[in-house]
């Protein structure tokens, strides 16, 4: 699998005018009912932050591709669970991870709107919350106001942590002085993660 994650990195680092349709289907599937289960999606855009903080990587490219394709994989999923409503526990597909999808409805029935941002940020719940979200009827107008605002951050956190430490091995390359807020950036980028972790085993324990 982390072969597979570094031939397709470095497909996009060689090849940049398919950045954008690369980086689109990635967040896509990322955020799409079941698959982004399935796929390591999500080590793919992070590993972009590093190209972007090498210099290897245009940002612009990366957020105007992966935030669209976010918005539009949780709406797929929103779409899918409106029109099959409970229908879709008996299609095989969704019927192999009954457990995932109940998890996903209870979170949704907890944290409702903030659910959708929130889930976002986690793994098995960002495949299933909107799934179960357009199952139990949510409002579109509210479930895409979520959507759109948790996409827009989604993207860049995903990005920080590979960007702050590729852009501070380069400008301690540059000026060795710099050690101090190289060091910073890094702690920074670790208090990132453990933040994103701690909240994620927060919210596991509240379900």
């Amino acid at each position: 699998m982390e072969s597979w994650v570094t031939d397709l990195l470095g497909f996009v680092q060689a090849n940049q005018q398919w950045v954008v349709p690369v980086l689109f289907v990635m967040a896509f599937g990322e955020s799409l009912a079941v698959v982004g289960v399935l796929l390591p999606f999500t080590a793919l855009i992070m590993a972009c932050g590093g190209l972007i903080g090498a210099g290897a990587l245009d940002l612009w490219p990366v957020l105007l591709s992966s935030i669209p394709g976010a918005i539009l994989g949780d709406s797929v999923s929103y779409w899918l669970g409106r029109w099959l409503g409970l229908r879709l526990l008996h299609i095989p597909l969704f019927k192999r991870h009954r457990r995932m999808l109940a998890r996903g409805r209870l979170f949704f029935r907890h944290y409702g709107m903030a659910s959708i941002f929130l889930g976002r940020f986690i793994g098995p719940l960002r495949a299933s919350v909107p799934l179960m979200a357009g199952t139990l009827r949510m409002p579109q107008p509210r479930f895409q106001l979520a959507n759109v605002a948790s996409a827009i951050l989604w993207v860049p956190v995903l990005l920080a942590p590979g960007f702050l430490a590729a852009k501070g091995a380069v400008w301690a390359r540059a000026d060795p002085e710099r050690w101090d807020l190289v060091a910073s950036l890094l702690v920074l980028a670790v208090l990132v993660l453990v933040a994103w972790y701690l909240l994620r085993c927060w919210l596991k324990a509240r379900t």
